[in-house]
């Protein structure tokens, strides 16, 4: 069955973990559907990933739109959910509407992820009142990472920790169905998914969450450039890959491949009248 809002909001009831990975492309999207995942998160972090920024914020809506399209081809059970990149929601209520709709439109999203707690909690409204579903997302929010001063824990203080909280239930009263929790403190992220009634995901937030969300390239070990101390390496594909790729070009160079096994076939009658 396909997976919807009610699914976290059931697992969130039952007490079972919601599980979420990344993906940006059909073929990876189509790996991960299959293999089980709730929801599959077609993130900005593609600027990283895909397009080799240093940040986020250089990606662009119509750079979401068309990963999302290839993802949501492929994800027949996951809830696909589509960050909103920046400065797509921060100018105005009316462009966060906008663009949320031609994520949901073009990119065939089922969900849309932005950043922000109390002050972005109006675009939040806004979106949901059009019947859009929206993931939230607090704590260290990458888009805000030159105001941040870096890649830094977020809620660590007494006042960072009061607006966590504040921030959790504004986006929850604004409509959210569920919230991201981004390198926070593990005992914050753990009394605060309890205070709420909506699911919460962590990434870099304990295990106290509804659930959790890694990127896919740092899972399973294809993503190099840095990698974050709340990341397990559940696989080495990138190792494998790169193994593949040398017995490819050893056999190309060698003249192992290609066999007779990879080759099509003519009869020697037509090639006896090219001559």
């Amino acid at each position: 069955m396909k997976k919807t809002v009610t699914t976290f909001a059931k697992a969130k009831a039952e007490g079972e973990k919601i599980t979420m990975l990344t993906a940006y492309d059909y073929s990876t999207a189509k790996l991960l559907d299959e293999a089980g995942v709730d929801s599959i998160l077609v993130g900005d972090s593609l600027g990283n990933v895909m397009l080799g920024y240093e940040d986020t914020l250089s990606v662009t809506v119509e750079d979401m739109i068309h990963h999302c399209a290839a993802v949501a081809r492929g994800a027949k059970e996951a809830l696909v959910v589509c960050d909103m990149p920046f400065m797509s929601y921060q100018t105005s209520v009316y462009d966060a509407v906008v663009n949320a709709g031609r994520l949901m439109k073009e990119g065939r999203a089922q969900a849309v992820k932005l950043e922000g707690g109390v002050e972005v909690a109006d675009r939040i409204k806004a979106i949901t009142d059009c019947g859009i579903p929206v993931v939230a997302h607090i704590g260290l929010t990458p888009q805000s990472i030159n105001a941040f001063g870096g890649f830094k824990v977020q809620g660590k203080s007494e006042a960072q920790a009061k607006k966590f909280v504040e921030d959790a239930q504004a986006v929850q009263d604004a409509g959210a169905f569920a919230v991201t929790f981004e390198c926070v403190p593990e005992k914050l992220a753990t009394l605060v998914t309890k205070k709420l009634a909506i699911p919460t995901i962590g990434i870099g937030a304990g295990a106290g969450c509804d659930g959790q969300v890694l990127v896919y390239a740092d899972a399973l070990g294809m993503f190099s450039d840095f990698t974050p101390k709340f990341v397990k390496r559940f696989g080495n594909i990138g190792e494998a890959m790169k193994e593949a790729v040398r017995g490819y070009i050893t056999e190309v160079k060698d003249g192992t491949y290609p066999t007779l096994e990879h080759t099509y076939k003519i009869d020697d009658e037509v090639i006896d009248k090219l001559y």
